[in-house]
């Protein structure tokens, strides 16, 4: 099962992202497949306070943490067969597919596939995060169009692919399809 999860900055997105693996997981252990790359000292907090809410699920819930900044293929490929995964998160995997890996456009969009294609085959439960970002004025500038572009175009795909997406807004999640049908 395919989940995408999408919506505003700080819309709580990865509370119900991380709610929906925890569900699923049982008493086996959620999988978190974390894209962000620390550079700075604000990165470093955000981590810190979702590592923070992560160990609130409880002392039921144990997250194995899998640090994947571009190759999220291989990450998943460290997790057992059946597992629940949370990949947090597309947004940040976007941005570092075009400006810190050595992969074009087609090549990360082929990374995704593949990567979906791996959790089906393995029955995976995989839940996507990603910011919705295109709501403000169109940008301005070349390079922020083409992040936005590539993002969009990977938020419409898996939109397409999945199982189930939902958008978050303050904190309550919207389901616009469930098991493959819009609603």
């Amino acid at each position: 099962m395919i989940v995408f999860v999408s919506g505003g900055a700080r819309s709580g997105k990865s509370d119900i992202a991380e709610q929906r693996v925890v569900d699923t997981a049982g008493s086996s252990p959620c999988y978190y497949l974390a894209t962000a790359a620390v550079y700075d000292s604000e990165m470093a907090e955000r981590v810190l306070r979702h590592q923070q809410a992560r160990s609130g699920h409880g002392q039921a819930v144990r997250w194995v943490t899998l640090e994947a900044p571009v190759d999220i293929d291989q990450a998943l490929a460290e997790v057992p067969d059946g597992s629940a995964v949370l990949l947090d998160c597309l947004t940040l995997w976007s941005s570092q597919v075009l400006y810190t890996s050595e992969l074009n456009e087609e090549e990360g969009m082929a990374l995704l596939a593949n990567t979906l294609s791996d959790a089906r085959a393995r029955s995976i439960y995989l839940v996507i995060v990603s910011n919705d970002i295109n709501e403000a004025l169109p940008p301005t500038d070349t390079e922020t169009w083409r992040y936005l572009t590539f993002l969009q175009r990977a938020h419409r795909w898996l939109a397409a692919e999945a199982d189930s997406v939902l958008e978050v807004v303050a904190g309550c999640a919207i389901e616009w399809k469930n098991d493959g049908k819009l609603l």
